[in-house]
């Protein structure tokens, strides 16, 4: 016997609870204290079209299962472009919106799943939780049911249940067991080793220097700081993309900045506590993911310093394993982080666009994996077998 609830925010589910069935996971995204400062922070919240709607399970007082999940008014901050299939949506006559999404909010990284004890059966409670959300589905008209960036063994269970999978990807970089920054550039051909060399001594020409602070050793001011570049940069290059409040950035201090790391740039010779440039990242394990960053003003190579080369620095000598950079672009491709796919999963209540969906998803991560594919062949790296220590 179980008993099933719906909630409109984290924080009517105790956090220990929560963390207990997220904490295991290697994505640090689905902890309840990331997700519950996107509600209180007003970045996440129904007036901005994230209707938070968590799905629980209780084996008597026992919290066993839960799936974050929100209702959405929009497909803003998803990283998932449907716009086309909305589109036709509209043209068989059905509304699109509002839809059922699982994912954490404008996090396009790879990890999101069901919330499931290790005790239970993960198969028949995954069964209970996929027949709760489409039974909530039809009684509130909800056109669909989206998962996006999730688990790759999660979403083999989840295809058991009927789910479409839709192929995307990222741009991540791996450890090759690399023992230096040094080891890595011998990846590249000669023209690329040279160029990343040169682009990381324009850094130190232009009269900056860069420090790597994780954890307690963040000071407090600096988490402010954070929400200034993250804004100037979206204000520059992302308009309309500005999804996250200053007290978000605020309220990681100090609950929840053992996961935050830090690169700053500051001016030669003076204060850390003054920054001219940041990245921000979470670290989990063997895992770091780039989010967020941001200059005061234009330095030769800057960007790729603070948010790729200083990273896999860090992430050699810390072994880490896998470094998602973020959201975004070709240049990430230059710099030695292949495209690598990812999977969306997708339900359309409706019996026309699920059959439309089914027929022609193959055919579109056919092409998915033809560009994956593609970019992979144009990579920069040399010809040569690396020899690498073990």
């Amino acid at each position: 016997m179980v008993k099933i609830s719906w909630c409109d925010k984290i924080a009517q589910i105790p956090k220990a609870e929560w963390d207990t069935l997220a904490q295991p996971l290697k994505t640090p995204f689905l902890e309840w204290e990331w997700l519950n400062n996107l509600e209180t922070s007003g970045s996440a919240t129904a007036r901005n079209g994230w209707q938070p709607c968590h799905l629980i399970i209780r084996r008597g007082l026992k919290l066993i299962a839960a799936a974050p999940l929100y209702l959405k008014g929009h497909s803003y901050g998803e990283f998932v472009f449907d716009h086309q299939w909305a589109d036709l949506s509209y043209r068989l006559g059905r509304e699109y919106y509002p839809k059922m999404l699982g994912m954490t909010p404008f996090t396009p990284a790879e990890g999101y799943r069901f919330l499931i004890s290790p005790e239970e059966n993960e198969r028949e409670i995954t069964k209970i939780m996929v027949k709760e959300i489409d039974n909530f589905c039809y009684r509130n008209q909800i056109s669909s049911c989206n998962f996006l960036f999730v688990d790759p063994d999660w979403k083999e269970i989840m295809l058991d249940w009927g789910y479409s999978p839709w192929l995307h990807h990222s741009y991540i970089w791996s450890n090759k067991n690399f023992g230096t920054f040094d080891d890595y550039l011998k990846i590249f051909n000669t023209n690329q080793r040279r160029n990343i060399k040169r682009e990381r001594k324009a850094v130190g020409k232009s009269g900056l220097e860069l420090a790597v602070l994780t954890g307690k050793d963040i000071p407090q001011h600096l988490f402010p700081l954070i929400y200034r570049f993250y804004s100037n940069t979206c204000d520059k290059f992302y308009w309309g993309s500005k999804y996250l409040t200053r007290q978000f950035f605020t309220q990681l201090y100090p609950n929840y900045q053992q996961r935050v790391m830090l690169v700053v740039a500051y001016e030669e010779g003076k204060d850390i506590k003054s920054p001219v440039g940041m990245s921000f990242f979470l670290r989990k394990g063997d895992r770091l993911y780039g989010r967020y960053w941001g200059c005061l003003e234009e330095y030769n190579c800057l960007h790729f310093e603070a948010c790729y080369y200083k990273p896999i620095e860090f992430s050699i000598q810390e072994n880490i394993q896998i470094f998602d950079p973020g959201a975004g672009g070709s240049h990430k491709r230059r710099r030695g982080f292949p495209a690598t796919g990812n999977y969306s999963l997708h339900r359309f209540y409706d019996s026309r666009m699920s059959q439309i969906l089914r027929t022609y998803i193959g055919k579109i991560n056919e092409a998915e994996q033809e560009e994956i594919d593609a970019i992979n062949n144009d990579l920069p790296f040399s010809k040569a077998k690396i020899e690498l220590p073990l």
